[in-house]
């Protein structure tokens, strides 16, 4: 029971967590984004198992910053599966990655939630986040032209 690292394994049950999120279909190519996230310095997939299954999901990416002391630390997917929610394991998760994160010079942990995940939102301002306004993206199509 506890946080791990992922492994190729759990692939069935990331894609089942991602598709609770609103991400359906990755089953058609999470093997390979867990292969390159799990072989990659600056990556980690980790997961919270609860009595032998995958409870939660979380994907973390470092970033170094050239003009500030402190690196950042960018929660990309924070899942925890809909039959194991209010049980604390989020706040275990986060607790976690809050360590993970000093020991790798990080003196920030940011997350982007839309807007449409209110009790998402709640959690992380129960967790002590901040909102922090403006965030700009930029949407390429598969050959890198911009779309519309």
């Amino acid at each position: 029971m506890g946080m791990r690292k992922a492994k190729i394994t759990d692939w069935q049950e990331l894609s089942e967590l991602l598709h609770q999120l609103g991400y359906p279909d990755t089953d058609l190519f999470i093997k390979s984004k867990m292969e390159k996230m799990l072989n990659h310095p600056d990556e980690e997939l980790l997961v919270y198992e609860q009595n032998g299954k995958v409870a939660a999901l979380i994907s973390l990416h470092f970033i170094p910053q050239l003009a500030l002391k402190g690196d950042f630390a960018r929660i990309s997917y924070f899942v925890v599966d809909k039959i194991w929610r209010n049980q604390n394991i989020g706040k275990k998760v986060e607790e976690y990655i809050i360590d993970l994160a000093k020991s790798r010079n990080c003196d920030r942990i940011e997350v982007h939630c839309h807007s449409r995940r209110e009790r998402a939102h709640r959690f992380y301002e129960s967790q002590g986040y901040k909102e922090s306004p403006k965030y700009f993206m930029k949407k390429m199509d598969e050959d890198g032209s911009l779309q519309s």
